[in-house]
């Protein structure tokens, strides 16, 4: 397969850069869904599935417990989308360090 033109690197790169989302609309961790039983005698819960869904997001930190926080109902939406962004904006440095490191490997000027 042959190597793509270096202009062609550097175009790529560029607009991969245009697609980022914007930083402050980031959010790193994952989206827990949880179903709860109340303990009230007679509840459909004590038979059921429980109450919910109620969301929470978890986030884990290197050498500490993973810590969760509540998602309410009405944020769940924009948590999500906000989550999806920060696995866009990795996806997206993951190919701009490899056209960098392409551009490296050709000695070109990164």
């Amino acid at each position: 397969m042959p190597k793509k033109p270096t202009a062609v690197l550097k175009q790529r790169r560029k607009l991969l850069l245009r697609q980022l989302p914007p930083l402050e609309e980031v959010l790193r961790g994952s989206l827990i869904e949880r179903y709860k039983r109340c303990g009230k005698p007679g509840c459909k819960c004590a038979t059921g599935r429980g109450h919910g869904p109620k969301y929470y997001l978890s986030v884990s930190f290197p050498g500490r417990a993973p810590e969760m926080d509540y998602v309410p109902q009405v944020s769940h939406a924009e948590t999500r989308e906000r989550l999806a962004n920060y696995h866009r904006i990795r996806e997206i440095l993951e190919q701009v360090c490899e056209i960098n490191r392409e551009l490296l490997r050709r000695r070109e000027p990164l």
